[in-house]
């Protein structure tokens, strides 16, 4: 659909959307537009200032809006589950779950609580252990739907089944593009395993494109360098980017395990619509071996 924006959004009352990285950058725009829109949002973010500012926000902008603050740190195993545990204590279905959580790239070398390599740990294995939590919370939606966050950067990625957490010759652009690579391959496998068990998940992913999440953006990979000179520039850029977000949340002809980003080129800021996937995003043989790994290092078991 060309010029989609939040505008088009279909009405979202009676929905309930957990975004995660709602705080702040495209969690915060896509949480925001979500409540707009009539959803019901859980803002899931580490605890903090910003938390709650967000949580502020929303309700100023929405009157009425039934949004609330869950404590989640996707650095941490443990929270995932702990998070996970109280909303299925509340035993209501869970009918939008948005992986809106992200980490710049950084120079250094980081983990996780759990000793994970950061960008592998926030990208994929975070929302790998937690949909699997929330799979019966999900199930019990009539329209359940996963949001995925990728990147195009993802198509300068390899999965290293050798050393995934790259402790040899870390280099940041290649952990970042790698756990790029290794989020989408979970959107696509997790639509297939959908289909074949019958738990009628919609998952699609989404890039933002030339989105900011913090100022300045530092990356070791001359071609992807950006620095945000002005702070309305970065604000606009971030809504823009959440666009593509918000299209694969809502919009009702997505494609089921499709990818989706702003159009008119690689990376760009633009209206929503399908992005080039990577073929090894759609490897069978790929997805397999990472599913597995995955559930050794989370612990995590998926049920049928």
């Amino acid at each position: 659909m060309q010029n989609w924006t939040t505008a088009d959004i279909p009405n979202q009352t009676g929905t309930q959307a957990v975004v995660t990285g709602g705080s702040s950058g495209l969690g915060f725009e896509t949480a925001l537009a979500l409540a707009r829109a009539g959803a019901d949002v859980i803002v899931a973010d580490r605890e903090g200032a910003a938390a709650h500012d967000a949580l502020s926000t929303i309700r100023r902008a929405v009157p009425g809006v039934l949004a609330r603050f869950e404590r989640l740190d996707v650095s941490s195993l443990q929270s995932v589950a702990d998070f996970a545990a109280r909303l299925t204590s509340r035993n209501h279905p869970v009918d939008l779950l948005v992986h809106g959580a992200v980490v710049e790239e950084t120079r250094q070398r980081r983990l996780t609580v759990d000793g994970f390599e950061m960008h592998l740990g926030v990208h994929f294995l975070a929302p790998f252990a937690l949909t699997s939590r929330l799979l019966p919370l999900l199930k019990q939606s009539r329209k359940p739907r996963v949001v995925v966050t990728s990147s195009e950067e993802h198509r300068r990625g390899t999965i290293e089944f050798d050393d995934l957490q790259i402790r040899r010759d870390y280099e940041a652009h290649a952990a970042f593009a790698q756990s790029k690579l290794a989020a989408l391959v979970f959107a696509c496998e997790l639509q297939r395993r959908s289909d074949a068990l019958g738990w009628r998940v919609l998952s699609v992913a989404a890039h933002p494109g030339h989105a900011g999440t913090t100022m300045p953006v530092e990356r070791t990979h001359a071609a992807v360098r950006v620095e945000w000179m002005h702070a309305d520039d970065r604000a606009l850029r971030i809504s823009g980017g959440a666009l593509s977000l918000l299209y694969a949340a809502t919009w009702n002809p997505v494609v089921p395990g499709g990818y989706y980003g702003p159009s008119g080129g690689i990376e760009p800021a633009g209206p929503p619509g399908l992005a080039e996937m990577d073929a090894r995003a759609r490897d069978q043989e790929t997805a397999n071996r990472l599913w597995e790994m995955a559930e050794q290092l989370t612990g995590v078991r998926w049920g049928g």
